[in-house]
Formats: structure tokens, C-alpha cells, sequence
């Protein structure tokens, strides 16, 4: 009985003994999020919302600060991370959404790889739209299939860059797409200069948080939205999914659409103590409800529909099945000029 009694005490001790250590750990510490897009970015946004409110809900309360890294549709960002670390839980990837495909559709340079990241969670499922400047000489997103569009785009890995590929590649659209710029709000820039007419894919929770007026005004036309399902402040836009006619089609728009389920999402390097990856992504659901952070994020025009760790893990996962058959058909679309 007394070995039972102590058997007992030591199990519920130990949760109590875990949660002391990650205290003591974090105390005093500096949590570093590094964003792989540039500043001001509705990544960037995003990222510095939740580290007004996350340490807060870490044990031992450390100082939360953000970093930006862009370069190569974060894939810079992520190698660092994921081969020199720090591997102490202490720095925190934030990426784009699609960095979890870029090893089956963009492998060049790619020293990570996506299922052993661990992912703490995920802020937003997000739904992307195509919108030109109001002097764009096309109405409706399936003239562009005639009239050539030039858009921006910051890099090969973001929506930005693959969305408008693979729709010249698999659906004959004519969209001419200008990599280099270093955030959306330099992509905006050049919209309003006339360098370029418009942005073929971007979240539009960032459309609506960085540029509200052009909405109001319409100094832009949103001529479709990417998505799984109809966004409900997006009614009569047409949903680009619908462009797939044979079940290949569905399935390739399907592979590049997955990564807008984990729209912003947040991982850890491989190797960090287990007890202090419980800790954060506990933290970081906390933070997803907490009253302060969901009214900061309303107030700067940010949607919150969380997903957890465990949740991004199993998507990551999923995608990395994808039959390769699919996969190259994307990659192939990617790949042509």
C-alpha cells in the first residue's frame, strides 16, 4: 500500500516538477520569432500581435521579441533554423504558409524538412485573393486567360509566385509574375506607381488590415478568392477552385491550397526538450483566446480561426503523402517560364 500511496505522489508530482523546470528555465530568458517575410508584411503583422500577448502565457515569463529573416519564401529563415537552432526553445520559425510544400515543389536549396519541424500551432486558416488596380484592363478573373497581367510577387515559395503559375500552367491564364520585392507593402507600392497592376495571391485579412481604403474606395478589383470554402465577406467572388475540370486538376489545386489550413503558422527546430514543446504550444493556444490579444488583433483588421500544434503536424503530415505523381505535376507548372 505505502509503494502504491508513493507510486501515486510521484506521478502527480512530476507534471508539477516539469512545469517548475520550464519555469526556471524561461526565466529571465529572451524568445526570439523569426519571420521569414519582411517587415511590415501581414506576416510580420501577425507574428508581432502575438508576441505582444504570448509571454504571458509561457512559464517563467520570458521577453517574446520578433525578427525578420526574409528571403527565398523563407526557406533562409527555415534552414537556419532548423540546422543551427538554438534547439533550447528559444526560437520560434514563423514562415510562410507554404513552406511545408516547398520540399516536393521547390526542393532547390531546401535543408529542412517539414514533418520533423514541430509545429506549436497555427493563428489562421486563411483565404488568398487575386486583385488588380482599378485601371487594370480586365473585369473578371477569367479574362485574364486572354489579356496579360503583371503582378507581383516576393519569391518562388509564396503564394504570391505559385498560385499564378500553376493557373497559366494548368488553365492557360496570362499572368506575368515580377519576383523581388520584399514585402506586400512594397508590392502595393508598386501598384499604385503603375510598376506593376496588381497581386495575383494574398491573404486578404492583410488586403483588409494594410490597405482598408482601397476596399472602401475601389481602388482595387478582387477578382477571385483561393480557398477550400467561400470566405463570408467574399460573396459573388468567384473561387478559383472552380477552374479544375478533371479530378488531376482538383487534386493539384488541392496540393497548393492545403497550405492556406495552417495560414499562419509557427514552428520550433527539431531536438527541443519535449516538456518545453508542451509548454509553448499550450502557450500558444492560451494566447489564442486570450481577451487582450483577440482585441489587439481585431483592432489591427488580423482573423483568428486557431488551429494547434498537433493539428498543423497532422496537415504537414497529410501533405507529405501527397501521391508524387501530383506533386510533380504542380512542381512541373511551377518550373515553367
Amino acid at each position: 500500500m505505502k509503494i502504491t500511496l508513493l507510486a501515486l505522489s510521484v506521478m502527480l508530482a512530476s507534471p508539477a516538477l516539469a512545469q517548475q523546470d520550464v519555469a526556471d528555465f524561461y526565466r529571465g530568458k529572451t524568445v526570439r520569432i523569426v519571420v521569414g517575410v519582411g517587415v511590415g508584411s501581414g506576416y510580420d503583422i501577425n507574428a508581432r500581435a502575438i508576441a505582444r500577448h504570448l509571454a504571458a502565457h509561457i512559464p517563467g515569463n520570458p521577453t517574446v521579441i520578433v525578427q525578420n529573416q526574409p528571403g527565398a519564401g523563407s526557406v533562409a529563415m527555415a534552414n537556419a533554423v532548423y540546422n543551427n537552432g538554438p534547439f533550447d526553445g528559444t526560437v520560434i520559425g514563423a514562415p510562410f504558409n507554404g513552406l511545408p510544400t516547398t520540399p516536393q515543389l521547390q526542393p532547390s536549396g531546401v535543408r529542412f524538412d517539414p514533418v520533423k519541424l514541430i509545429w506549436l500551432g497555427s493563428s489562421n486558416r486563411e483565404t488568398q485573393i487575386t486583385y488588380l488596380w482599378h485601371t487594370a484592363p480586365v473585369e473578371k478573373f477569367e479574362d485574364i486567360r486572354n489579356t496579360q497581367i503583371v503582378v507581383g510577387s516576393q519569391a518562388p515559395g509564396t503564394t504570391q509566385y505559385d498560385f499564378p503559375m500553376v493557373a497559366n500552367a494548368l488553365f492557360g491564364f496570362k499572368f506575368k509574375v515580377i519576383n523581388g520585392y520584399e514585402s506586400t507593402p512594397k508590392i502595393h507600392l508598386a501598384m499604385e506607381s503603375g510598376e506593376i497592376q496588381g497581386n495575383a495571391a494574398t491573404n486578404w485579412t492583410t488586403v483588409r488590415s494594410l490597405n482598408p481604403h482601397w476596399i472602401a474606395e475601389k481602388k482595387i478589383k478582387i477578382l477571385a478568392q483561393w480557398a477550400l470554402r467561400p470566405h463570408p465577406e467574399l460573396a459573388g467572388v468567384p473561387m478559383a477552385l472552380d477552374l479544375a475540370k478533371t479530378d488531376a486538376e482538383r487534386q493539384a489545386l488541392l496540393l497548393l491550397l492545403a497550405r492556406l489550413e495552417y495560414g499562419r503558422p509557427y514552428f520550433l527546430p527539431p531536438g527541443v526538450p519535449a516538456e518545453r514543446v508542451a509548454a509553448l504550444r499550450r502557450a500558444f493556444d492560451a494566447t489564442m483566446k486570450d481577451k487582450e490579444f483577440l482585441a489587439d488583433a481585431d483592432k489591427i483588421k488580423l482573423d483568428v480561426d486557431p488551429l494547434t500544434g498537433e493539428q498543423v503536424a497532422a496537415l504537414v503530415e497529410q501533405v507529405a503523402r501527397t501521391a508524387p505523381e501530383t506533386a510533380a505535376r504542380v512542381r512541373a507548372a511551377l518550373e515553367a517560364r
